[in-house]
């Protein structure tokens, strides 16, 4: 259970990468708890679930388009995000290489590179150049990993994935460190091992199962100040 209470007080979302799976469905859930969601895809041209969330929610959803790994696209979306105030950032974004019993000697460079720039380095780019639109009493979160964990690592494997994962809860320590003294909630969220194209049919966790629990520990960490590494049940994740 969460140490912090609940806040049912609804507000305005940006959410990076919610055209499907963990994405789509946290937008859902924010809809269903009346905030408005701005939510990025990656393609102009494509239809996606989040379309279908929109078409549902008349006046609630906003489309934008965004690939993180491309600076001027980023760059594109800060200008016509200028002058909103949004109550939470979010990013959800995760990749990996599809051979989980490969060691990190057996990685390729072009492996390495993809997987590293898509989840470690394209999320805090995201966070740095769009800080500036979240609330000073808001919230930044971003979808980190149980794998991430050095603590909890005992058994290898997805060495590569971990890494990322890793890299990205320390570029956010640094993030933390750098901002001290913020009013701003920062929040490393590890979903669990949940049934999406990332984490395969043999997951654990049904989207049904992880997300509506992940949103509340989000919103219950509203107005706390500091980062924290929890996961979808607001159970501390060793660093």
């Amino acid at each position: 259970m969460s140490e912090f209470n609940s806040s049912a007080t609804a507000g305005t979302l940006l959410l990076i990468g919610a055209s499907r799976g963990l994405g789509h469905a946290m937008a859902a859930e924010f809809v269903q708890l009346g905030w408005h969601v701005v939510g990025t895809v990656r393609g102009s041209g494509q239809r996606t679930l989040l379309h279908d969330l929109a078409d549902a929610h008349k006046g609630r959803v906003e489309i934008e388009t965004l690939d993180i790994c491309e600076p001027e696209q980023l760059a594109a979306l800060h200008t016509r995000l200028s002058g909103r105030v949004f109550d939470m950032l979010f990013v959800n974004a995760g990749t990996n290489n599809q051979r989980p019993t490969e060691t990190i000697g057996q990685v390729s460079t072009e492996d390495f590179l993809h997987v590293m720039i898509t989840n470690a380095l394209s999320p805090m780019r995201v966070i740095e150049r769009l800080e500036n639109f979240v609330a000073a009493t808001g919230t930044i979160g971003v979808m980190s990993s149980g794998r991430g964990s050095i603590g909890n690592n005992d058994s290898g494997a997805e060495e590569l994935y971990r890494g990322s994962k890793a890299a990205l809860n320390m570029f956010m320590r640094s993030y933390a460190a750098r901002n001290a003294g913020s009013s701003r909630a920062l929040v490393l969220m590890a979903p669990g091992w949940v049934r999406t194209a990332l984490g395969g049919p043999g997951a654990r966790l049904s989207l049904e199962e992880s997300v509506p629990s992940l949103v509340n520990i989000l919103l219950s960490m509203r107005n706390a100040p500091g980062l924290r590494y929890v996961d979808y049940l607001g159970r501390t994740v060793p660093w």
